[in-house]
């Protein structure tokens, strides 16, 4: 039913999980300009013939959810304006975008580049990137919309500009029994953290597998420990100009991870080792925690995978850091790639239909496909286990979120960041030689 009720109740449930990652796409060409929404957003634009989406060609789960809301929850807002399909190669999608609003044929919801649908991006900038906060308020249906994700969209994006279809958190996955046997609690603080790693290593445990191979997972680590140690704010003062990644704060991110590494317990041959041995390593009891995203639940809830079991399997937040102006609270998190509403049709029937999505997409896609997003679950959601009950629980308690260490680097200075990491963690380079890199490729390419 869509009864447009801000005071629904919510039924907390949970996920399978697919993995969802915002793009890193090279930055665009803009002028000055803000949102992009130009006050668009469900009031200015003018409805089409059909509800035309185009998501890309690897995706298949949103078209076949947004399909069962046509002939379900959302039958009335498809009869108003038809739902009909484009599709794109994620690689393509740039390119083809752009072509298109170029041609004025830009979709109606359509994928879209991180750079493009930024204030000073090639599509914000020309006014086509429709204000969804805007229209789902005004439509009463902005409390469908979970508060990580409006935290996590706006700090990507500059705004509410991108549907959260998929939505993710991370943070540190441990076995309950690994601690239970070595009388070692959830640690609170990075000492803490360190000290259990120390007792692990010494009963003959791994005490954190990370895929080393992919270098982000270890960046991940750094990066927590900066916005544990600056606040939530970190990164963006460095994108502004107003920080640089050799003070020494963002130092200490690096020399934690260095340290981390040298004592061990990554375990050995970490640099190497790729993401399915790093996830096994886990989830047959080698190691007694991994640094991932809740995708990692798809692998938890497959038992031919699964060796320690559901009831073993914990979940925490990157711990704090001590005098640290960065909060436990804070989960990093992303939503997915950016799906943007043509500012130019966010008509009132477009915005039925965006408003229907946001009350029924999180019941519909969980029970459906096993996937998490950034909406209110408003239903029962029934055979889920225990694992990602409790994670779809926790998002649906967060208020704010950070981003993660490379979000808002250019494109080589993400690669940058991934390859050296290996020289950091490997004692080939020095934390302060680290961030120097990093900053000067900043400074040269940003």
């Amino acid at each position: 039913m869509n009864t447009r009720s801000s005071n629904r109740r919510r039924t907390l449930a949970a996920v399978g999980i697919a993995l969802a990652a915002v793009m890193p796409l090279a930055a665009c060409a803009g002028g000055s300009g803000g949102t992009g929404s130009g006050g668009e957003g469900g009031s200015g634009g003018s409805d089409p013939e059909a509800f035309t989406v185009m998501t890309a060609n690897e995706n298949p789960v949103l078209e076949e959810q947004l399909d069962a809301l046509a002939a379900g929850a959302c039958k009335a807002e498809n009869e108003a304006l038809p739902l009909e399909h484009q599709k794109v190669a994620q690689a393509d999608t740039v390119q083809k975008v752009t072509l298109l609003a170029s041609q004025d044929a830009l979709p109606t919801h359509t994928i879209a580049g991180t750079a493009l649908i930024r204030p000073d991006g090639d599509l914000g900038a020309a006014g086509l990137v429709g204000d969804l906060k805007t229209a789902l308020e005004g439509a009463d249906a902005w409390d469908n919309v979970l508060p990580a994700a409006a935290s996590t969209v706006e700090q990507v994006y500059g705004g509410f500009v991108s549907m959260p279809y998929q939505y993710n958190i991370e943070g540190i996955f441990y076995n309950k029994q690994i601690f239970a046997d070595n009388g070692i609690e959830e640690p609170q603080t990075w000492d803490d953290l360190v000290e259990a790693s120390g007792a692990l290593q010494d009963a003959g445990v791994v005490p954190m597998t990370e895929a080393g191979a992919n270098g982000w997972p270890l960046t991940r680590i750094m990066g927590m420990y900066i916005f544990r140690n600056i606040g939530p704010d970190a990164m963006a003062a460095i994108r502004d100009g107003d920080a640089k990644l050799t003070d020494p704060e963002y130092v200490a991110g690096a020399q934690a991870l260095a340290d981390y590494a040298e004592a061990g317990y990554f375990g050995e041959g970490f640099s190497t080792r790729d993401g399915d041995t790093s996830s096994n390593m886990f989830l047959t009891g080698e190691a007694a925690m991994t640094y991932d995203g809740t995708w990692l639940l798809s692998a938890i809830n497959d038992p031919g995978r699964n060796q320690i079991g559901g009831e073993n399997v914990g979940f925490m937040p990157f711990p704090a850091v001590d005098g640290g102006e960065g909060s436990i609270d804070q989960y990093p998190a992303n939503a997915g790639a950016p799906m943007i509403v043509n500012a130019k049709e966010f008509g009132p029937k477009v915005t039925d239909w965006i408003s229907c999505i946001a009350e029924n997409y999180g019941q519909q896609a969980l029970q459906d496909a096993g996937v998490i997003s950034g909406f209110a679950v408003n239903g029962e959601v029934t055979d889920i286990s225990e694992n990602t009950a409790e994670i779809q629980e926790r998002i649906a308690g967060i208020e704010e979120t950070t981003l993660w260490f490379e979000a808002l680097f250019d494109p080589k200075s993400n690669s940058l960041a991934s390859t050296n990491v290996t020289l950091l963690t490997t004692g080939q380079m020095s934390p302060e030689d680290y961030m120097a890199e990093l900053q000067a490729s900043i400074e040269a390419n940003g």
